[in-house]
């Protein structure tokens, strides 16, 4: 089995160098684009399996790349920026990207944004999904709709139980608030965030040890929640 073709687009030397060094290290493939033209032909040439970009391409906003690629591939995309403003993390995961990270990271923190954003796309073309969902301690039974949270079962009235699907079956990346009070609460909901954060603060309640230092149901401040997928059992 090959190993996944990563296309980077980034126009910044050092930062490629620094990238391009990380990637193959760890026996990723590479294609590079420095311009957002560039990006979307080698897109088109190559069908790599997950995109890595740049918001401040020269020629074209990386907002404007994820759209365009989002009109025509469900190809995972992480966004790699120095724009750290709350409002620019919402705008590029509502625009389509599946992740986002300020620069400068950690590598073993993209690594692990890269392993996720891979495993999502792969379970997304492997078929139906299996009926029971495993998130570490967290059991979802789809067909009786039973929850368990290490083994106990966990009692939810029907709005928690469709909360807490779409969060396990997205666990390890950021789902933004319109994106989640959409799905469950439908687009009229869009923005009354006040419901997530009360319902949020009951499904803490029932599944963390500590409600106040939650471990499965992490906040994004201001841009929305992410159930890690890599607590211990």
């Amino acid at each position: 089995m090959s190993a996944p073709l990563v296309l980077l687009v980034e126009d910044e030397l050092p930062m490629r160098r620094f990238l391009r060094t990380t990637l193959t290290a760890q026996a990723f493939r590479l294609v590079e684009a420095t311009t957002a033209h560039e990006a979307l032909t080698l897109m088109s040439q190559y069908s790599p399996e997950l995109v890595l970009l740049d918001l401040g391409l020269p020629d074209a906003d990386g907002l404007d790349v994820t759209r365009q690629l989002r009109s025509w591939s469900r190809v995972p995309i992480i966004v790699l920026s120095a724009r750290g403003r709350e409002q620019d993390k919402v705008a590029a995961l509502d625009a389509g990207a599946d992740d986002y990270l300020t620069k400068p990271f950690g590598v073993a923190e993209l690594l692990a944004r890269m392993r996720v954003a891979l495993r999502h796309a792969q379970v997304a073309t492997g078929g139906p999904p299996s009926p029971r969902l495993v998130v570490g301690p967290l059991v979802i039974d789809r067909e009786r709709r039973e929850v368990r949270m290490a083994g106990e079962e966990v009692h939810l009235t029907p709005l928690e139980y469709r909360l807490l699907l779409l969060l396990a079956e997205s666990a390890g990346k950021v789902l933004t608030h319109s994106h989640i009070l959409r799905e469950v609460w439908g687009p009229a909901y869009a923005s009354q965030t006040h419901y997530l954060r009360v319902y949020m603060a009951q499904l803490r309640r029932k599944l963390e040890a500590d409600a106040t230092r939650p471990k499965l149901l992490q906040t994004e401040s201001g841009v929305g929640y992410r159930m890690r997928d890599d607590v211990a059992e």
